[in-house]
């Protein structure tokens, strides 16, 4: 009884000290910082978290008013908190914020919070962060698609083209600074109940980090504004992204291993995995991707669980890209409700609520693999069918679909943007985007790959002929197809339920409105 009083005593005596170090509060009005919304309080922030630092860590206090500052660095053991009503606002001036340079990109600027080597530091609050876009941008113009990126898509040059105004966007960036908020080469970071609004680029950037919880924030840095991606997460470990909203330009959340020194300064180049990383009862908009995983100049990621997430308004749903070395493997999906549509505009992604590719995008690497991905109990509506695209040099492996449900809708921008496959980042011409026929489900060079209770539906307004079968599989090795209720496009009367070529292994549990072409070795489940 003894030993278990004084282990018990013990452990409240450290949890006490750590408490009352970690309570000591810091206000930044006390070193000089104004709230007025015109003053620049930088170095007066900065001063406040240095004393925080100094003195052992704590409580970093922005109470209510607008502080507009530049870039600045929080530490070890600090807690930045914004109190309701607090704003820190980004200054409209690009030299108040920290510069760097890289020789392939020159001169950039780090956003409002830039924490490097830092351990047990935290945002959190009802207040608010504010990247102050509208300075950055010009909103009355938007991007447009060049000629030559569209020449091989249904459309030509009157691809997404935009009757009036800005249509979708994007608009058009000016210099600006990059991550608003980047925590890089740090352990046990929090986010909670801040608000993170109007980002000029990359909203919060966790790169090379290990153990991050990010909890109940609202992230919205405008559906208009290109690069302005939510949340990435580059070669990070243990992370979990929980009970957020967001809403953004570009990919809501992505997730990729990453050469951080193609991005950030003071990295070795040395390529890092991600993994075990959870995202879960979070609301996503985007048009771009709602979630990403992989991508250019990547490595690794792998042990990803996504769950009871909303994914609308979005141009493409999940989106997991192959284009470079390292591997995608152990993925899940699970209780989600997806919603896309077709965009103008200059947006990656062409409505698929799913989507998967793996095709070259850099010379002299040798490509990696995308494996094991599983989808469960997913309900969709979308103006594209699902898309599982490999190449010869790398085929997707083991995919599984269970309990699907897509409604596959009309648009009324498929004159100008509908019947085409979008695989920008591919290397080759030919694979980045181009006109396609489009069935429900579309797969391509896939070994491994099990569909069971998928239900398909067509919108009955639906006129256009490049709507075609309810799931098309070519070379392909060993496919399973069981429960499949749905039917080809209405719209194309030489379309099947299902079509299949090239390919061997193939279990069915039917074989009405079932085509094979140079398929081997199909059997049918009685």
């Amino acid at each position: 009884m003894y030993y278990l009083y004084s282990r018990f005593t013990i452990a409240v005596m450290l949890f006490l000290l750590s408490v009352s170090s970690y309570a000591q509060s810091f206000n930044i009005k006390d070193y000089g910082a104004v709230g007025d919304g015109k003053s620049i309080s930088t170095t007066a922030i900065q001063k406040t978290i240095d004393a925080c630092y100094k003195n052992g860590g704590g409580r970093v206090y922005v109470p209510a008013g607008i502080f507009i500052t530049g870039t600045v660095n929080l530490k070890s053991n600090i807690n930045l908190y914004l109190e309701n009503g607090a704003v820190l606002q980004g200054s409209e001036n690009l030299k108040d914020y920290q510069s760097y340079s890289l020789p392939q990109y020159g001169i950039n600027y780090y956003g409002i919070l830039y924490t490097v080597n830092a351990e047990n530091v935290s945002i959190t609050g009802q207040g608010t962060i504010d990247g102050n876009n509208k300075v950055f941008y010009d909103f009355e113009h938007a991007k447009k698609m060049d000629a030559n990126s569209t020449k091989l898509t249904r459309q030509k040059e009157n691809y997404r083209h935009v009757a009036s105004g800005i249509g979708d966007g994007p608009v058009v960036p000016k210099d600006r600074p990059r991550q608003m908020v980047i925590f890089s080469q740090c352990k046990n970071v929090q986010l909670r109940d801040i608000s993170l609004l109007n980002s000029p680029f990359w909203t919060l950037h966790f790169a090379d980090c290990d153990l991050v919880n990010v909890n109940g924030i609202r992230l919205w840095s405008g559906l208009l504004v290109p690069n302005a991606d939510g949340i990435d997460v580059t070669s990070c470990s243990n992370v979990v992204i929980a009970n957020s909203d967001i809403r953004s330009g570009d990919d809501a959340i992505a997730i990729v291993g990453y050469d951080h020194h193609f991005e950030i300064p003071g990295f070795s180049g040395i390529r890092h995995v991600s993994e075990n990383i959870i995202v879960t009862n979070c609301n996503l908009q985007s048009y771009s991707s709602g979630i990403r995983i992989g991508f250019l100049d990547q490595n690794t990621v792998r042990n990803v669980h996504v769950s009871h997430v909303n994914i609308t308004n979005s141009t493409r749903g999940i989106g997991i890209f192959l284009r470079d070395e390292g591997s995608l493997k152990n993925i899940s999906f699970s209780d989600m409700t997806i919603e896309t549509h077709l965009r103008t505009g200059d947006w990656w992604g062409n409505g698929e609520p799913i989507h998967i590719s793996a095709v070259r995008g850099k010379e002299l690497v040798k490509l990696g693999t995308i494996k094991n991905v599983s989808f469960d109990n997913i309900t969709c509506k979308g103006e594209n069918g699902i898309l599982i695209y490999g190449s010869d040099e790398s085929v997707i492996q083991d995919i599984k679909f269970n309990n699907i449900s897509f409604e596959l809708l009309n648009s009324k921008l498929n004159d100008v943007a509908g019947g085409n496959i979008d695989m920008r980042g591919a290397l080759a011409e030919k694979d980045q985007l181009f006109q396609h026929d489009i069935p429900g489900l579309f797969a391509h060079d896939v070994d491994g790959l099990a569909i069971n209770n998928f239900k398909l539906v067509w919108d009955s307004t639906i006129t256009q002929p490049y709507f075609t079968h309810g799931i098309e599989v070519n070379n392909f090795k060993d496919v399973k197809i069981t429960n499949f209720n749905g039917r080809a496009a209405p719209s194309n009367k030489n379309a099947y339920r299902i079509y299949l070529s090239k390919g061997d292994n193939v279990t069915l549990d039917t074989k009405d409105g079932v085509h094979t072409d140079g398929v081997t070795g199909v059997s049918v489940i009685k």
